[in-house]
C-alpha cells in the first residue's frame, strides 16, 4: 500500500511552490525582500505555521534569506541558483574568480563572433556608467555597475545557457567585486577602467582574440588585488551575499 503525503504536508507543498512561482516568474526578483509573515499568511489563506514552514523550506534551499530584525530577502531566482549561491558559500574569492575567468573568456570570444549594432550600443552604455560611477568613487553604484557590464557582455554571446550560469554565479561576482572596492588600495591598484574599453572595442571589431586577452588582463588585476588583501588582512573564505550593505 503506497504511503500518502499527511494533508499538512501537501498544504506546505502547495504553498513552497506559490512562493517558488512569484520567484521564478520575476514578481520577486532576486533581492525583493518578501511580504512579512502575516501579510502572507493573508494572501495565501492559510496558518502562520505553514507559511513558516514553508519559508523555512525555502530558506534551508537557499532561494530566499532570512536576515535577523531585517526580513526575508530572495536570493536565487530558481533551484540551479540557490544550489550554486550554496557552493559560492563555501568558496573562497579566488576561487570564484578564477570560475568568472573561464566564462567570461568564452562570453567575450562569442560576443566578438555573435555581437549586434545594439549589443554595441548597450554594452558603450554600461561602460559609460561604470566608469562614471567608479571616477565619482561611488563603490556601491560601481559594484551594480561592473555587475550590469559584465553581464551585458555576456548578453552579447547570445547564449542562453551561458547567460543563465553566468547570472546564478552573479552574487559571487559581486562578493569579488565589493571586497576589491571596498579595500584601502591605491585607485591603481584596485580596477583598470582601460581593459574594459579595450574589451569592448574588441567586441566592436569582431576581435575574439583581443577580447580574450582583454578579459585575461582585467582577471588577473583583480586576482593581484585580492591577493594583496589577503596578504595584508586574510578575507573570509566564504563570499557571502551581504557583504555589500
Amino acid at each position: 500500500m503506497p504511503i500518502k503525503a499527511t494533508e499538512r504536508s501537501s498544504l506546505v507543498d502547495r504553498v513552497i511552490e506559490q512562493l517558488q512561482t512569484l520567484i521564478e516568474s520575476g514578481e520577486w526578483p532576486v533581492g525583493t525582500k518578501i511580504p512579512a509573515e502575516p501579510v502572507l499568511v493573508d494572501l495565501l489563506g492559510v496558518g502562520r505555521n505553514t507559511v513558516r514552514e514553508s519559508v523555512r523550506a525555502l530558506v534551508h534551499s537557499g532561494m530566499l534569506e532570512a536576515l535577523q530584525g531585517d526580513g526575508t530577502y530572495v536570493r536565487a531566482a530558481d533551484d540551479l541558483g540557490a544550489a550554486l549561491l550554496r557552493r559560492l558559500r563555501r568558496a573562497g574569492h579566488l576561487e570564484a574568480l578564477e570560475v568568472r575567468a573561464g566564462l567570461e573568456r568564452d562570453a567575450a570570444r562569442l560576443a566578438a563572433l555573435r555581437r549586434t549594432p545594439e549589443d554595441v550600443v548597450a554594452l558603450r552604455e554600461a561602460l559609460r556608467r561604470r566608469g562614471e560611477s567608479w571616477r565619482a568613487e561611488r563603490a556601491d553604484a560601481f559594484i551594480d555597475d561592473d555587475v550590469a557590464f559584465h553581464r551585458a557582455v555576456v548578453a552579447a554571446a547570445h547564449n542562453g545557457m551561458l547567460k543563465d550560469l553566468y547570472n546564478h554565479l552573479t552574487e559571487g561576482l559581486r562578493a569579488a567585486v565589493a571586497a576589491v572596492a571596498h579595500a584601502p588600495l591605491p585607485p591603481g591598484q584596485r580596477f583598470q577602467l582601460d581593459s574594459h574599453a579595450d574589451l569592448v572595442d574588441a567586441i566592436e571589431a569582431a576581435d575574439a582574440d583581443a577580447a580574450v586577452a582583454c578579459v585575461a588582463r582585467y582577471i588577473d588585476e583583480t586576482i593581484s588585488s585580492v591577493r594583496q588583501l589577503q596578504d595584508a588582512d586574510p578575507l573570509p573564505g566564504s563570499p557571502h551575499p551581504h557583504e555589500r550593505s
